[in-house]
């Protein structure tokens, strides 16, 4: 009997439903074995897939309906392997196993259907909430052609909040990537940067044919606002492609300024990214240098509290504080710390993190990201950011420190500086 026991709990274990067919129901051991092949089949599929073209596999999996039945699916499977493993505990007859064999086999039965079930049920619970995922954040149809062999991604941090109006982009970077080779070059651009010029095939050349001129301290970052509130008519098939006037705008002013075309968007809402941080668990970062949480005065004397120099482990609240804290250093100083969270964010961003956390990861990206680039697009930049991972990124900053002056920029020498980077990453 104990050996009957054993030879039951394996069966269900390994081909859920054989157990029924040698020693119980045999209706319900065809239909959970039915049940069995499917999966083998599925999984068989998704290996050769895996094996021919890995786009394939991808874009299959990237559907949201497709990924939200698969959930159901699972859901369903992870109730019927529960009755199957229960069903074959009453099949074992263990009051008739004598002494320890019996509690060894009862624990092995309770753990191989917590166990299974459980697994079961959490990954159609990934399925359902990346369908949930995918579909809000990638929402528009269609494609997106490269550009002279790159897809140009302008890449926005918005740091609204209750003490600002309005949005002003903080953060403004282009991701240029090579649609061959997956070779990335990244232009980080400041938002101080003056004096900003457009082409005469963009909307604002009407507006601005002298370049971004607001009888102030004109900054790229102010563009979104200014035209959101007061030109938002020159762009009106922003919201139906996804986008909106500001972002339109801003986009025209980072092709003034580097020559490039943008083919898509990305903004990234910094305070979600806090969300983002605590479901991966928190980032671990090398403070250079003090630096204030909070307070409006230069010296950071008003400050709410302080991030000390040295490696810390940071949850989201004190990383996003790091990343844009203002006071007693430089905004380019910010770049530098806003691209270090954004390593941070990707190192943590591994297998097994993602496994683990998977939904708080995809609710907090829900609220993280906003993007125009069309869900059919994924399988190809999923594709894309597998050889990025080969080649690295090469990053261009037009800093002073790299010989760019954001209060009097030279634009020719930009471009041409931006043209010599790109070529390097063919």
């Amino acid at each position: 009997m104990r050996k009957r026991a054993w030879w039951l709990l394996a069966l269900s274990a390994i081909f859920p439903g054989t157990a029924q067919l040698v020693g119980g129901n045999r209706k319900l051991g065809s239909f959970a074995l039915r049940f069995t092949l499917v999966n083998l089949g599925l999984l068989v599929l998704a290996g050769l897939l895996l094996l021919i073209n890995k786009s394939w596999l991808v874009a299959i999996a990237t559907v949201p309906f497709i990924t939200t039945v698969l959930g159901w699916y699972l859901w369903f499977f992870g109730a019927l392997f529960a009755l199957l493993i229960f069903d074959a505990l009453r099949l074992a007859q263990l009051g008739r196993v004598d002494g320890r064999p019996r509690l060894v086999l009862l624990l092995s039965f309770l753990l191989v259907g917590v166990l299974g079930t459980g697994s079961i049920v959490y990954a159609g619970n990934i399925s359902t909430s990346s369908a949930a995922a995918i579909g809000s954040i990638f929402n528009q149809g269609g494609g997106t052609q490269p550009v002279d062999g790159r897809y140009n991604i302008l890449v926005l941090g918005s740091d609204a909040g209750r003490d600002r109006f309005g949005i002003r982009p903080d953060s403004i970077s282009v991701f240029s990537i090579s649609a061959d080779t997956g070779r990335v070059a990244v232009i980080g651009i400041p938002r101080g940067l003056e004096h900003v010029p457009f082409s005469a095939d963009s909307p604002l050349w009407k507006v601005y044919p002298n370049g971004w001129d607001c009888l102030n301290e004109c900054l790229i970052n102010a563009i979104y606002k200014n035209v959101t509130d007061k030109h938002a008519d020159l762009y009106p098939d922003a919201e139906k492609q996804g986008s909106t006037a500001g972002v339109e705008a801003t986009k025209d002013a980072v092709e003034g300024v580097t020559g490039l075309k943008i083919t898509s968007y990305v903004m990234i809402e910094m305070h979600a990214v806090s969300k983002l941080i605590d479901a991966l668990g928190g980032v671990t970062i090398d403070v250079k240098q003090r630096l204030p949480i909070g307070g409006q005065a230069d010296d950071g004397s008003d400050a709410k509290a302080w991030i000390e120099p040295g490696q810390q482990r940071m949850n989201g609240y004190t990383a996003l504080w790091y990343a844009r804290s203002r006071h007693t250093t430089s905004d380019f100083d910010r770049m530098r710390r806003q691209k270090e969270v954004e390593q941070a964010v990707l190192k943590q961003m591994n297998p097994a993190t993602i496994f683990t956390r998977f939904q708080e990861i995809a609710a907090a990206s829900t609220s993280l990201v906003k993007t125009d680039i069309p869900k059919d697009m994924l399988p190809t930049y999923l594709d894309l950011a597998n050889k990025v991972k080969k080649h690295g990124m090469k990053v261009l900053d037009l800093v002073p420190e790299n010989g760019y002056h954001p209060g009097s920029p030279n634009y020719s020498k930009i471009k041409a500086d931006v043209a010599k980077i790109i070529a390097k990453n063919k």
